[in-house]
């Protein structure tokens, strides 16, 4: 249904303004009697084996939402009904942001793509956390995307990821590190070796003083050499990360069959989907090889099918996130993967 009626109506309507439709729909249907059973019925899919503990968090699947979809924690609870086994909620930011200037998100349908520059828009953190304190499932693991605030320069960016962080500590089961959007100005450049510890060992410092520490992530881009990668690894053992985010969008506008012409219209802007399946796969591959398996990854990037996230777990990835494969298969797609990974443990 979501392919052949819903999504064609989605379509027709301008991406952001799609987007905040369904949200709006989402919370208004959720309050008529029968809608979350309904809902868990058409896609929750529930089996003992799909079962994952990963950096000592226990995952009923490990099919999430990854960071972008629901950037103020405003449907948390929706989204549990439609059998993810985690929720990555910002990126938030410790001060509101409207983010960049509209319009700021594309699709590319021929693609199955989307590109965007949002922005780290968002309610700020303060805002964020209070929502998720009146969240009714407290069972759903939610995660905390954090990032700096457009108007903080790069030399402050841990005093704005320490706030961030301290401010959902308590409302959050981890936390991500989102240094790889390429949608601030100058942000990419955190992703350097010596600044990138600094800002790690801000943030891990308060995070190991805590009575009950989160585990910390760091989400890394697509775009990094082997190089750089290895020294993503050097970084995550320095700064102790329980582990990594891969991958975030690109840059790179390679191998598209929409028309040159129409993707340079739409400026710049992080791309995603399917066109980036094959390298955020070859990212986690080359990682969980290089660190022998060691430091736990969550795989992004182009999963539009089952077939797609055993890919990445096969590469390597213990958890995987999806994003504009949701937007493109539909909320069908999560059960799909689950009923797939329970016949492959079959």
């Amino acid at each position: 249904m979501y392919k052949s009626v819903v999504k064609p109506l989605l379509f027709k309507l301008d991406a952001e303004r799609a987007h905040h439709f369904v949200f709006d729909n989402l919370k208004w249907t959720s309050q008529l009697p029968g809608t979350a059973a309904a809902l868990r019925g058409l896609y929750d899919y529930r089996h003992p084996s799909l079962a994952r503990t990963v950096f000592g968090l226990q995952f009923a699947n490990p099919v999430g939402l990854a960071a972008g979809f629901d950037k103020n924690a405003a449907l948390t609870d929706e989204l549990a009904t439609m059998g993810f086994g985690f929720v990555e909620i910002g990126t938030v930011t410790p001060r509101p942001q409207p983010g960049n200037p509209q319009p700021r998100l594309f699709r590319l349908p021929q693609d199955e793509a989307l590109i965007n520059r949002m922005g780290f828009n968002n309610d700020g953190a303060t805002a964020v956390a209070a929502r998720l304190r009146q969240r009714r499932n407290r069972h759903l693991i939610i995660g905390g995307n954090i990032g700096k605030n457009k108007d903080t320069p790069n030399e402050r960016a841990g005093d704005d990821y320490v706030a961030a962080f301290e401010a959902l500590a308590e409302v959050v089961d981890y936390f991500v590190v989102n240094v790889s959007s390429p949608n601030t100005p100058g942000l990419r450049e955190l992703q350097d070796k010596k600044p990138l510890i600094k800002l790690l060992q801000q943030v891990q410092e308060r995070n190991l003083a805590r009575p009950q520490p989160r585990p910390l992530l760091l989400k890394i881009a697509p775009d990094l050499t082997n190089a750089q990668l290895d020294d993503i690894l050097e970084i995550a053992r320095e700064t102790q990360l329980s582990g990594l985010v891969a991958t975030n969008t690109t840059i790179s506008r390679d191998g598209l069959t929409t028309a040159a012409g129409q993707v340079a219209g739409y400026g710049a802007g992080g791309l995603s989907g399917r066109p980036l399946r094959a390298r955020a796969t070859e990212v986690i591959a080359y990682l969980h090889r290089r660190s022998q398996g060691a430091l736990p990854i969550i795989g992004a990037g182009g999963i539009h099918s089952a077939a797609d996230a055993l890919e990445k777990l096969a590469a390597g990835a213990a958890l995987v996130q999806l994003y504009t494969g949701f937007i493109y298969e539909g909320p069908g797609l999560v059960r799909k993967i689950n009923k797939q990974l329970v016949v492959g443990n079959g």
